[in-house]
């Protein structure tokens, strides 16, 4: 197969091409110079000319605090964006994987958000997220909506990046510890998202690595795996305490029941996957 991978200088969509390619697969990696998605000229030219079997759209506007003081152009990214894409495949008659996320849930309770739940997103960035996955559903039957939550890679900025960099330079940190989610590997997700674009078991889908934690549960994980728990005191701060431009979802527990029913493979526990994450840190700083 042939894939174009938006959003390729990502977290992501650096490992989606990296899997793909080790898979023998044709991965063609976009990002905003060579495929500009607000441009929908650009987004057409690019996708016809590329000709694919499939895309998988990991490009986002994802910089949650700012998208509330520049609501037009996270629009222009994560809807408009979206559109000209799925307009493309639908002309094309090629399936598209549209990464989402649980931001497009209202974000209270303690039960794990099925993919059929109702949609309810409080803040700008959840709200585009949503726009988006109206959009494929509108014009596409070929399509998998992927939510997924707390991602970190290799590739690009992540919650576990910033807790090692901060921990160079101070001895106590505060974390929210009332946000409950599951820390995804990116690794693992591109895994999954190889697999699942070599089938036509379309729908919506939730994929995050297995169990959940709080912030501070998850920073106190890294600092114990890295071998710094005794040089970084971790506070427990709640959301209001904290404080945040955005609003943040308080529950963003997620039910990957839907992937073992359709028979894809659930990823890993997080801590796993934290544990491998931390290695190929290392292995690439030697």
């Amino acid at each position: 197969m042939k894939i174009l991978v938006t959003g390729a200088g990502g977290q992501l969509g650096f490992d989606v091409v990296r899997e793909l390619t080790s898979r023998g697969q044709e991965a063609v990696g976009v990002n905003h110079q060579t495929m500009d998605i607000t441009d929908a000229a650009c987004v057409e030219r690019v996708i016809r000319e590329t000709a694919p079997d499939a895309v998988i759209h990991c490009a986002a506007y994802t910089a949650v605090d700012a998208a509330e003081d520049d609501a037009e152009q996270c629009r222009k990214v994560n809807v408009d964006g979206t559109r000209y894409i799925a307009e493309v495949c639908k002309a094309l008659d090629i399936k598209l994987i549209y990464i989402s996320t649980d931001y497009v849930f209202g974000g209270q309770g303690e039960r794990p958000w099925e993919p059929d739940d109702e949609r309810d997103p409080q803040n700008v960035y959840g709200r585009t997220k949503y726009e988006g996955e109206l959009e494929v559903q509108k014009l596409l039957e070929k399509y998998f909506i992927v939510r997924v939550t707390w991602t970190f890679g290799v590739n690009g900025k992540n919650f576990v990046k910033t807790m090692l960099r901060l921990a160079e330079n101070h001895d106590t940190l505060r974390v929210v510890d009332d946000q409950i989610g599951s820390p995804t590997y990116t690794y693992d997700l591109a895994k999954l998202l190889a697999d699942m674009v070599e089938t036509e078991r379309y729908g919506i889908y939730h994929a995050t690595n297995e169990g959940v934690c709080s912030w501070y549960e998850f920073a106190c994980a890294i600092f114990r795996e890295a071998g710094l728990a005794d040089k970084v005191k971790v506070l427990p701060v709640s959301t209001a305490e904290y404080g945040a431009k955005a609003a943040r979802p308080y529950n963003s527990r997620m039910s990957n029941n839907k992937l073992t029913e359709n028979g894809f493979e659930r990823l890993p526990a997080w801590q796993d996957a934290l544990v491998r994450y931390l290695e190929e840190l290392r292995e690439n700083r030697r």
